[in-house]
C-alpha cells in the first residue's frame, strides 16, 4: 500500500515566507483590536441616527419585507423570518437574531411596537419567550412606514455579506423611530441609551426646528418635556431632563405610579399599576420580602401579583391593621426598585460615525434624513415619469400617423429593419421605435387614444412639479409636514409617563410616622421616646408603672410629650441650645434606659439639660423666653435659633454661678408666670421684657424673699388653664390665674403654695385645662398618668392634695402635659409593673 501523505514543507524554502511579514505584538494587538471595536460600533450596538435601527433591526425588518409580511399578511413563523435574515443579511447566528426580533414585538420594550407578536413574546416580569418554532410575527403599521418608498431609490444598498443580493444601508424612515423607540446598545468604549417618545410631541418637535431652525432649547422644552416610557410612570423633576437634552447626557429619576384603596376593618392595601422603565416586578417583590425579614419594614402584611396579561400591572401590598400607607410608599421609594434612574446617552451614528447628540440635533438629524429621502425619491419618480414621457410621445407620433407607421412596418422585411425605418421617416429613439412596434392594435380605439393623451398631459404636469419640488426646498419641508401629519393621525397617542416635581432624595421623616410620643431624659443623661398610649392612665395618687429601668444612682430628670416629626429645642444648664429631629431620639421600651444623649449632642462636660421645647416652625412672630434660676429673664425672636451647628449655639449669657432654668415660647402679648421653690410666684405681662439679641443676658424678672431660694418654672398664661403646681413629696394643687395679681416685672410677687415638711419645696408649675392629662415623674422612675381634673383646684394660700403616691426615700421630680387618653388612637392599657 503506497502512503498519499503529502510530506511536511521544507522549513527553509523560500514559497514558506513568502506571504509572512514581521509585526510588533503590541502594534497588531492594537490594529485588530481597533478594527474589531469599530465593527461592533458600527455593526452591532449603535444605532443609525436616521432611522433608528441597529443593522440587525434592520436587517430582520428587510427580511420580512422580503416575505411581504405586512401588517395585513398572514403570520410567519419566527424561524422562517429568522433564517432568511441569518441567511441573506446577518451571519450571526439565531441566537442573535430571535432576541432582538422578540424585543421589537414587546410592548413593554417598545413605545410604538415595529412587530406584531403572535404566541408567547415573553412577559415584564422576566417571562422569556415561546421557542422561535411556536411564535410568529408580521411587520406592524409602524415598521413598514420606516420602510416606505424603499424601492424608489431612497437609500443607497450594498452588497450583502456573500455578494448573493444587495441590502439597504439604512431606511427611508418616514415614522421617527429613534426618538420614539429609542434605543439601547453597549458598543467598546461607548454606549447609548436613548428614551422613547411621545409621537405626537416628536412631531410637533420636528415641525418646530423646521418653522424655525434657530429655535432653542427652553422652546422645544415645552414641545417635548421628557420621555414617554411604554410601562408609564412618574419621572421626578426636570433638571435631568435639561442637563440629557442639552447635552447629550443625564439621568432621570422615573417611579412607578402607586395608589392606595380602603379595605375593611381600618386596613389599607397600596396598588402599584405601574413600573418604571424596564423594572422586573419581581425584583421588587424580592427586595420587599428581604427588608421584611430584615425588619426595616414591619407595616406589611401580604404581598400579591394580581398582574394579568389582558388587565395590566397589578401588584398588591396589604397593610397590617393602622399602619400609614404613605410612609410604606416612601419606604418602597427609598429601598426597592419602585424608584429607579434611567440614564440617557444620546448617542448614534451619524454617517458612520458614532456622534453624542443634543434634543435639537436628533430633530435635525431626522429631518436633513426625509429631505434627502424626499429629493431622492423625487429624482426617481422624474427620471420615471421622463421615461415614460418620452415612451408615450412616441406613441402619440404614432397613432397620429397611423397609416404611415402601418405602410412602414408592412414594408419592411423584420423588425429590426421596420424599427430602423420609424427611427429615420419620425425622428424617434430606438426605445420609442420599440415601444411602438410593441403597441397592441387595441390602443388605435378612440378611447385608448385618449387616455394616451391624458396620460401624456398628467405626465408633462408631474415633470414640472418634480422639478419644482427640487428646486424649492420649502415645498420638501412642507412635504415632510404633511407625511407627519399623517404619522401622527395614524398612530398618536396619549403621554403615559407623567412629569412632575418631587423630591426625590427621600429623608428619613418621610419614613416616619407623626405619632403622639413621650421623651424622657434622666440624670445621668439617657435619652428615650416611647408611644403616649405606652402608659396607661391612672386616678389620682396611683403609684405608676415603671418609667425606666434606671441605676439606683439614676433618676428621671424630663419628660417631654410631642410628635415625631417635631423639632426639639433642647436647651442646657449654661445656657447653650441645640436642636434635634425627635424620630432622630431612639425609640426603646417603657423599662429601657435609652441611649446617652452625648451620643445625640455635642454637650459639655457635666452640662445638664434644663429644658425642651417641641417645634414645627421657626416663625418671626413668635418668641423665645428664657429664665435662670437667679431670676433674670430674657425675650429673642424665635426665628434667630434655626440654625444651629453640631456644638449648639449660645441661647443667653449667664451670670457666673446662674444657670438657666427654663424656656418657654410665647406670641409677643402674653402674660407669664414664674414660680419658685420656696412657693413664691410673680405674675406680668411679657410686654414688659424688650426683645433682645440672642446671647444678651436678660433683665431682672423676680426678687426672692430668701437668698437660698431659686425659680423652678416659667409658665405662659393660656384663657382656658389654671395654673398647676406640684410639690416634691407627691402633693399639688390648681389655681386660677385670677387669684395672682398682675405686676410689673421684677418683684417678688405672691404666695403660691404652702411649702411646708408635708409638701417639700416646689418642683415644677404649668398652665393646664380640665381636658388634659398630666405624667408625673418620680426620681426612682415611676410613672403615673392622671387626668387634670383628678388635682382639685383650690384657692392660692393652700397645701394641696396629694397626686402621686410616693415610696419611702422616693421623691417626684418632674410633670408633663399630655393630650387626655381619649384622643390617643388605639391606645392599649399595659399591666402595671412593679418597680
Amino acid at each position: 500500500m503506497v502512503d498519499s501523505t503529502p510530506a511536511p514543507p521544507d522549513p527553509d524554502s523560500p514559497d514558506l515566507h513568502r506571504n509572512l511579514r514581521d509585526q510588533r505584538l503590541d502594534q497588531e494587538m492594537k490594529s485588530s483590536y481597533l478594527s474589531y471595536a469599530m465593527s461592533v460600533i458600527i455593526q452591532r450596538a449603535l444605532p443609525d441616527v436616521r432611522d433608528g435601527l441597529k443593522p440587525s433591526q434592520r436587517r430582520i425588518l428587510v427580511a420580512m419585507n422580503d416575505l411581504n409580511l405586512g401588517p395585513r399578511s398572514k403570520f410567519r413563523k419566527c424561524a422562517k423570518i429568522v433564517g432568511d435574515t441569518t441567511g441573506n443579511y446577518h451571519p450571526h447566528g439565531d441566537q442573535a437574531v430571535y432576541p432582538t426580533l422578540v424585543r421589537l414585538a414587546q410592548a413593554f420594550n417598545m413605545r410604538y411596537q415595529l412587530i406584531d407578536p403572535q404566541g408567547n413574546f415573553g412577559f415584564v416580569d422576566g417571562s422569556p419567550p415561546a421557542a422561535m418554532r411556536y411564535t410568529e410575527a408580521r411587520m406592524r403599521a409602524p415598521a413598514t412606514e420606516i420602510m416606505a418608498d424603499l424601492e424608489k431609490e431612497t437609500v443607497d444598498f450594498v452588497p450583502n455579506y456573500d455578494d448573493t443580493r444587495v441590502e439597504p444601508t439604512v431606511l427611508p424612515g418616514r415614522f421617527p423611530n429613534l426618538l420614539c423607540n429609542g434605543s439601547q446598545g453597549i458598543a467598546v468604549g461607548m454606549a447609548t441609551s436613548l428614551p422613547p417618545h411621545n409621537l405626537r410631541e416628536v412631531v410637533d418637535g420636528i415641525k418646530a426646528v423646521i418653522a424655525d431652525p434657530d429655535i432653542d432649547l427652553a422652546a422645544l422644552l415645552q414641545i417635548i418635556p421628557g420621555p414617554d416610557f411604554p410601562t408609564g410612570g412618574i419621572i421626578c423633576g426636570r433638571s435631568g431632563i435639561v442637563r440629557a437634552y442639552r447635552d447629550g447626557r443625564g439621568q432621570v429619576t422615573v417611579r412607578g405610579r402607586v395608589h392606595v384603596e380602603e379595605k375593611r376593618g381600618d386596613r389599607q392595601s397600596i396598588v402599584i399599576s405601574e413600573l418604571p422603565y424596564q423594572v422586573n416586578p419581581n425584583t421588587i417583590f424580592e427586595r420587599l420580602k428581604d427588608l421584611i425579614n430584615e425588619g426595616t419594614i414591619k407595616s406589611i402584611s401580604n404581598l400579591n401579583d394580581e398582574t394579568d396579561r389582558r388587565a395590566g400591572m397589578r401588584l398588591v401590598i396589604d397593610l397590617k391593621k393602622g399602619e400609614s400607607a404613605d410612609v410604606v410608599i416612601n419606604q418602597l421609594y427609598k429601598s426597592t426598585p419602585l424608584q429607579s434612574t434611567f440614564s440617557i446617552i444620546m448617542l448614534a451614528l451619524d454617517k458612520g460615525r458614532p456622534r453624542t447628540f443634543d434634543l435639537k440635533g436628533l430633530l435635525v438629524a431626522f429631518k436633513d434624513h426625509r429631505v434627502d429621502v424626499i429629493q431622492r425619491r423625487t429624482r426617481h419618480l422624474l427620471r420615471k415619469a421622463q421615461e415614460r414621457c418620452h415612451i408615450v410621445e412616441g406613441l402619440r407620433i404614432a397613432v397620429q400617423n397611423i397609416d404611415e407607421v402601418v405602410r412602414c412596418i408592412k414594408e419592411s422585411s423584420d423588425p429590426e429593419s421596420a424599427r430602423d425605418t420609424l427611427m429615420e421617416r419620425f425622428e424617434l429613439s430606438k426605445r420609442q421605435a420599440d415601444a411602438i412596434l410593441a403597441m397592441r392594435l387595441s390602443r388605435l380605439t378612440g378611447l385608448e387614444v385618449t387616455k394616451l393623451e391624458e396620460e401624456y398631459q398628467q405626465l408633462l404636469a408631474d415633470i414640472t412639479r418634480y422639478k419644482e419640488i427640487l428646486a424649492d426646498i420649502s415645498i420638501v419641508h412642507q412635504m415632510i409636514l404633511d407625511e407627519l401629519e399623517e404619522t401622527r393621525a395614524k398612530f398618536g397617542d396619549d403621554r403615559r409617563t407623567t412629569i412632575e416635581d418631587i423630591e426625590t432624595d427621600i429623608e428619613d421623616e418621610s419614613l416616619i410616622v407623626d405619632q403622639d410620643v413621650v421623651v424622657t431624659v434622666s440624670h445621668q443623661g439617657y435619652i428615650k421616646r416611647a408611644l403616649v398610649d405606652t402608659y396607661r392612665s391612672q386616678g389620682r395618687g396611683g403609684k405608676g408603672v415603671t418609667g425606666a429601668d434606671l441605676k439606683n444612682d439614676d433618676f428621671l430628670e424630663r419628660v417631654v410629650v410631642s410628635k415625631t416629626k417635631d423639632y426639639f429645642l433642647i436647651f442646657t444648664d449654661r445656657g447653650r441650645m441645640h436642636w434635634l429631629k425627635v424620630y432622630q431620639i431612639p425609640e426603646a421600651s417603657r423599662q429601657s434606659r435609652g441611649r446617652a444623649i452625648v451620643n445625640l449632642l455635642q454637650l459639655q462636660e457635666e452640662e445638664k439639660i434644663s429644658s425642651i421645647i417641641p417645634v414645627r416652625e421657626f416663625d418671626d412672630d413668635q418668641f423665645l423666653v428664657l429664665c435662670t434660676a437667679r431670676g433674670y429673664i430674657k425675650k429673642t425672636a424665635l426665628s434667630a435659633f434655626s440654625n444651629v451647628r453640631a456644638a449648639g449655639i449660645i441661647a443667653c449669657r449667664l451670670y457666673e454661678g446662674d444657670s438657666l432654668v427654663r424656656a418657654v415660647i410665647t406670641q409677643g402679648q402674653d402674660e407669664l408666670v414664674i414660680g419658685t421653690a420656696f412657693g413664691q410666684a410673680v405674675r406680668f405681662s411679657e410686654t414688659d421684657v424688650r426683645p433682645m439679641g440672642r446671647t444678651a443676658r436678660g433683665v431682672r424678672a423676680v426678687r426672692f424673699k430668701k437668698d437660698d431660694d431659686r425659680v423652678i418654672g416659667l409658665v405662659v398664661r393660656r384663657p382656658d388653664a389654671t395654673l398647676l403646681t406640684i410639690c416634691e413629696n407627691g402633693y399639688g394643687k390648681r389655681t386660677d390665674f385670677e387669684e395672682y395679681r398682675l405686676q410689673g416685672r421684677g418683684g417678688s410677687g405672691v404666695r403660691n403654695i404652702r411649702t411646708n415638711e408635708r409638701n417639700g419645696p416646689v418642683v415644677t408649675i404649668g398652665a393646664v385645662s380640665e381636658d388634659e392629662d398630666l405624667m408625673l415623674i418620680s426620681e426612682r422612675g415611676m410613672i403615673v398618668r392622671i387626668g387634670t381634673g383628678d388635682v382639685s383646684s383650690m384657692g392660692r394660700d393652700t397645701q394641696g392634695v396629694r397626686v402621686m403616691g410616693l415610696r419611702e426615700g422616693d421623691r417626684l421630680i418632674a410633670c408633663a402635659r399630655m393630650a387626655p387618653e381619649d384622643e390617643v388612637e388605639g391606645a392599649e392599657e399595659p399591666e402595671a409593673v412593679e418597680d
